[in-house]
């Protein structure tokens, strides 16, 4: 299925309009899909899976900020560390601080976010708030890897009260981590079907993939 050009426009337009960054999520979609938004102008893409990231990122364009936005296991950051843009869903001190070293090997400091665990699902990861807080004191002996703010998934279901309340939750989290860290820029909540609400409760950075590749292929 090739790219929806008339909902990217659309969406691009509308996140544009608030100042939301629109992080396409282009797991599993061949570079030829990946080339055609490019090619639109979009440079912020989201990969999932660390060997089909490292393998994207050397066929395609050096311009493009690729996000890492799926579980890190800390034996396969090194193998993004040389070109990753911003690293999404740190949820663990241990993580961040393999992220710091291969960071400080590479001669790089790494942008990364702090997950927090909002949703009611055992499956998601994340930091609760006390886990949080540890994170926190922390930072300032992990100068290589930069947190600029957190992200959270909401949980899956039909229920948009449901979710609006755990986005509302962790808006709440991040503005109170903001009060000891000014510093933290970025609340990363959002995809193809809450990101509306997302953004009304705060959000400044949407993943979106199926409403601009059609659903995701099954992992090979």
């Amino acid at each position: 299925m090739a790219v929806n050009n008339e909902n990217y426009t659309s969406i691009n337009g509308e996140l544009r309009a608030c100042n939301v960054t629109l992080v396409a999520v282009s797991k599993t979609k061949p570079v030829e899909e990946i080339r055609e938004l490019y090619d639109l102008g979009h440079r912020d893409f989201g990969e999932n899976y660390v060997q089909e990231l490292a393998e994207k990122a050397e066929e395609l364009p050096k311009d493009i900020r690729w996000h890492f936005i799926g579980h890190l296991q800390t034996n396969k950051v090194k193998f993004i560390i040389p070109f990753v843009q911003l690293i999404q869903g740190v949820d663990s001190l241990k993580l961040l601080k393999e992220i710091n070293k291969q960071a400080a090997k590479a001669g790089r400091v790494v942008d990364c976010l702090l997950q927090i665990h909002i949703a009611q699902e055992e499956t998601k990861f994340g930091l609760d708030r006390n886990e949080l807080k540890e994170v926190m004191a922390d930072l300032v002996s992990l100068p290589n890897a930069r947190v600029l703010g957190l992200m959270g998934m909401a949980s899956f279901t039909g229920d948009m009260d449901k979710v609006r309340k755990e986005f509302g939750g962790l808006k709440c989290i991040f503005d109170q981590a903001r009060q000891n860290h000014p510093d933290l820029q970025i609340l990363s909540m959002g995809m193809s079907s809450d990101y509306k609400i997302a953004i009304e409760e705060g959000s400044n950075m949407v993943r979106i993939g199926s409403l601009l590749f059609g659903e995701r292929l099954p992992k090979q």
